[in-house]
């Protein structure tokens, strides 16, 4: 179950809600169905079954106590057979392909664990755990009421709860006890570097929550824990440090199921022969786009790179970005309502800006998600991390990669409006089952769209904009060649470095992010933008030669998001057997 934890809570951080209003029978049997799986998630990992808006947990915090592996295997494994002897008395086709979702992802978290247990010593990075769990309970979405558990969660991390010990302990403990277990893998020199040189805003930053929060009685709890999570660092510098492994690889079992974890069912070298194939083709359309930039701007050089670079110089100061990126929104949905590239909602989509901690937490433009059960109509912020902090605090390994006019483009399209922002609204607004919004949730169905949607909006795009577009397109398609690469140990991290910032032309910062996503923070993650682009764009090309011209851009996309996050073999199946028979009957009728 904690590698359902891991998908859901890792990188994309991207998640739908799932609306409670006019729900239909078959949702509201599935949702009964996606209870019992929920349950585990809750008990293992409160936090995060909270976020997701799962009634009881707020005050609850992860279990780090004694044979928590051996009681989560078990605990899923029952809730697995429960599943499949439901399955075999239910009859609603739509709840039967819930179920099989729901199973799935038992079987895989089970089986995801057993590998991790096996190879990997146990490692916690125990002050963005207790970031992350409070940030959840003090989102300034979640209502006041529910806020106030944020106190107790705080009294439990700290162990000041009867009956509770401190995280720092438990997580301590936990891997002291496999500390002499032969053939364990101790985590990679560059995560711990990274956690240790991250951890001090994670601390300060709490103080940060519960102030913004407004609330009271904080300060003394806060204080022990603070000091808690100092000498937790320090121990993690003094023991987990000398322990952790110089080579960032994992095992190939293990890379091969973090693949399968974010959705990615290509075998690691037909992923690279696809990717390098697009890589040289979008490389070759920036460089025919080129020099049309080149002769606006009234540059000597018509390289791509130098173009590039030359848009970036012209960086946006801090107190204007925020105002940039409303208006690019205002720009790209009028051109969605003229162009009728998807229906969009009445309200206005948020664009917020990130503090220095949520920086920390995710370097790079990103949607921030509301719960996801229980919606009553909160719904999901753009970021924007400005000042991403580097190793150390390194200024050489700061970015430009957002902050300029000509990226805000695809940055708003592919975060906010028609792409992610859109996904979640869809969701929250038409209702979709808990087994299609969590547990059927991976990075493929959810950055496949939103890279899509960049695609969709780029011909619409002034040059510079369309050139920056393709930049992107061009990152996902390296980031598809470059992380089984250099995890199956091919390049190394400094020739990926090298063909991210000469090539693609990102900065030393983001391009050192990318190492770090590639080798320790999420592998295979990377990949997963590029798969989905590919199978719903072969999805859209399917349906436009079985419909022709009565094919209608406006409703398939609707019809797309209405599916919730079905993985790309569901979605075609979805797709096939009902949108495109509805639309031919449904095409007769009118020119009848």
């Amino acid at each position: 179950m904690r590698s359902v934890l891991r998908s859901i809570g890792s990188l994309c951080l991207l998640l739908p809600a799932v609306a409670s209003a006019a729900t239909p029978d078959w949702v509201e049997r599935s949702n009964r169905n996606a209870a019992v799986l929920l349950e585990v998630m809750a008990r293992f990992g409160p936090e995060t079954a909270a976020q997701l808006g799962v009634d009881g947990y707020d005050e609850a915090v992860v279990d780090l106590e004694p044979r928590v592996y051996e009681r989560s295997q078990a605990a899923t494994g029952v809730a697995a057979a429960e599943l499949r002897q439901r399955k075999a008395d239910e009859q609603d086709p739509s709840v039967l392909q819930d179920l099989d979702i729901l199973i799935d992802a038992a079987d895989d978290a089970v089986t995801s664990e057993r590998l991790r247990h096996e190879r990997l010593l146990p490692y916690y990075n125990v002050p963005q755990i207790v970031f992350v769990g409070i940030k959840a309970l003090l989102d300034p979405r979640i209502p006041a009421q529910r806020q106030k558990a944020a106190l107790i969660r705080l009294r439990r991390y700290a162990g000041l709860e009867p009956e509770t010990h401190p995280i720092t302990e438990l997580a301590q403990a936990r891997i002291q006890e496999r500390w002499a277990e032969d053939g364990l893998l101790g985590p990679y020199v560059g995560e711990v570097e990274q956690d240790l040189a991250d951890a001090p805003r994670f601390i300060d930053g709490l103080e940060a929550l519960f102030a913004s929060a407004g609330l009271s009685g904080y300060e003394a709890p806060l204080a022990i824990l603070q000091d808690q999570l100092r000498a937790y660092s320090q121990w993690v510098r003094d023991t987990i440090q000398p322990r952790a492994r110089a080579d960032h690889r994992l095992p190939p079992e293990l890379y091969a199921d973090n693949l399968k974890q974010f959705g990615v069912e290509l075998a690691p070298d037909e992923l690279i022969r696809r990717a390098l194939l697009s890589f040289a083709e979008i490389r070759n359309e920036m460089q025919a786009l080129a020099p049309l930039i080149s002769a606006q701007l009234k540059l000597e050089s018509t390289d791509y790179r130098d173009v590039i670079r030359a848009l970036k110089a012209r960086q946006i100061d801090g107190s204007d970005i925020l105002p940039l990126y409303r208006e690019r929104l205002t720009q790209i949905e009028a051109q969605m309502r003229r162009h009728h590239v998807v229906s969009v909602p009445g309200r206005e989509a948020v664009i917020r800006l990130a503090t220095e901690a949520e920086s920390a937490l995710v370097p790079a433009p990103h949607m921030s998600p509301p719960r996801l059960i229980g919606n009553t109509g909160e719904y999901g912020e753009f970021v924007l991390p400005l000042n991403v902090p580097g190793k150390d605090g390194r200024d050489d390994l700061k970015t430009d990669d957002f902050t300029f006019d000509a990226a805000s483009w695809t940055l708003t399209a592919h975060e906010a409006r028609p792409g992610h922002e859109m996904q979640f609204a869809a969701m929250i607004e038409k209702g979709v089952s808990a087994a299609r919004a969590i547990f059927a949730f991976n990075s493929v169905n959810v950055e496949g769209w939103a890279l899509y949607a960049e695609a969709e909006m780029k011909p619409l795009f002034p040059l510079d904009g369309q050139l920056i577009g393709l930049q992107h397109r061009l990152m996902r398609a390296a980031r598809a060649f470059l992380d089984p690469m250099v995890n199956l140990g091919r390049l190394t991290p400094e020739q990926v470095r090298r063909v991210l910032t000469d090539e693609v032309v990102l900065s030393a910062g983001m391009a050192q992010q990318e190492v770090d996503r590639y080798t320790f923070r999420a592998p295979g993650q990377a990949t997963s933008y590029f798969v989905g682009y590919q199978a719903l764009m072969a999805l859209r090309q399917r349906t436009e030669l079985a419909l022709g011209e009565r094919f209608d851009r406006q409703r398939f996309h609707d019809f797309v998001l209405a599916q919730g996050l079905l993985p790309p073999k569901l979605l075609e199946q979805a797709v096939m057997q009902r949108f495109v028979p509805d639309e031919l009957a449904r095409t007769r009728k009118a020119g009848a």
